[in-house]
């Protein structure tokens, strides 16, 4: 749903200049919040675009890179998760709710920049990587030097940034004190396991084959973990939930984010790259140790495991190449294997929801989003 920016600020400012005294703040929806944090971001980082350009002109090489990977795009789903998770445990609807869940949209970006650089990825979203986004304005500018090695240090540097100005707008959320403190600890505990788990991303390949278990725990704290069980302890940690909440939401949201990384799994093998915006069999050349690859190592014939172990991971991988480890990952049974995995997690997942001491408003959207989280083509 497209929302015109003037009729988002006239819906959601908190201060009574856009809303008449008495009038009742209408029922919130997905579309609402990922409205409003889009906005919240891009008031946001205007500000620090201007302070940047105060310190050397030369910054504004960054700029546009800086608005596609924050405001360009992107589900937002970690930080609805995060903003549902305090509606859910009865927090109100305030601005400042808003800029804590916005806040896990720079911290993701920055995330994604770093991983497209160490996966020398070339697109996302559809659009060029960042690293590659300033290599081309490097050689387009005609500018002195490598303008590969620019672009990746560049990139480097523009991640770093968002991973201060997430601390910083979270931060700067004006939660009362102890509030900020309870999400302080959440975001840290966030950021630690996040580059846990991309460290054991990078590390499986080294060790060749990763078995089941071990594929997991990769996609558990890769991904899962950030996208939906962290978010959700955020929003917790805004209001202050009880532990009955907070454990509800890790029961829900461990079986969910590896259904969400499995879901990834397949659209890196199987996805439309015209809807991913990624390469076609990407993560095959790049010798990811997914789940949906230790499903078919387990199930392969001796042949079978060969090819695997001789293509998977090969740069210069062809259509071809691609196509006949597709074919072993069908033919082994690791794509039904993979989707049911999903399924049972999912229906895990949102039977701990029903019985979870949640708002009705907040668990019909967490309902919503987790349907969404692994019902997806992109």
């Amino acid at each position: 749903m497209q929302v015109e920016r003037d009729e988002v600020e006239m819906s959601t400012r908190t201060n009574g200049s856009a809303r008449p005294v008495g009038l009742v703040k209408p029922r919130q929806t997905s579309a609402d919040v990922r409205a409003r944090v889009g906005l919240a971001l891009e008031d946001f980082l205007a500000d620090y675009v201007a302070v940047l350009g105060r310190i050397g002109e030369e910054l504004s090489d960054l700029d546009g890179p800086l608005q596609t990977a924050v405001l360009a795009g992107g589900k937002r789903l970690r930080p609805l998760f995060a903003y549902w998770g305090a509606r859910a445990a009865g927090a109100a609807d305030e601005e400042g709710l808003i800029r804590v869940a916005a806040s896990l949209e720079l911290l993701h970006a920055f995330a994604l920049i770093h991983d497209d650089v160490m996966d020398d990825s070339d697109l996302r979203r559809g659009r060029p990587s960042a690293h590659r986004a300033i290599e081309a304005a490097h050689r387009a500018a005609e500018r002195h030097g490598d303008p590969a090695r620019f672009g990746q240090a560049a990139a480097i540097l523009l991640g770093d940034l968002l991973l201060v100005l997430s601390e910083q707008m979270l931060a700067t959320a004006g939660l009362p004190t102890t509030a900020a403190l309870r999400t302080r600890d959440v975001f840290a505990s966030m950021r630690l396991e996040l580059m846990a788990g991309q460290y054991l991303d990078i590390a499986a390949p080294t060790r060749g084959g990763v078995p089941l278990e071990r594929a997991l725990r990769i996609a558990r704290y890769k991904s899962g973990k950030y996208t939906v069980e962290a978010p959700l302890h955020l929003g917790a940690a805004v209001v202050g939930a009880p532990a009955s909440v907070v454990d509800a939401y890790t029961a829900f949201a461990l079986p969910l984010g590896e259904a969400f990384q499995l879901r990834d799994d397949l659209l890196g093998v199987f996805g439309d790259s015209a809807v991913t915006g990624k390469p076609s069999g990407e993560d095959l050349r790049e010798g990811k140790q997914t789940v949906l690859i230790a499903l078919a190592r387990e199930q392969a014939s001796d042949a079978q495991r060969a090819l695997l172990a001789a293509r998977l991971g090969d740069p210069d991988l062809d259509d071809e190449g691609v196509a006949a480890l597709r074919g072993l990952i069908v033919e082994t049974g690791a794509r039904d294997g993979a989707e049911r995995m999903i399924a049972e997690r999912c229906h895990h997942a949102l039977a701990v929801l029903e019985s979870a001491p949640l708002t009705a408003e907040g668990r019909s959207a967490l309902r919503e989003l987790a349907v969404a989280a692994v019902d997806r083509t992109a």
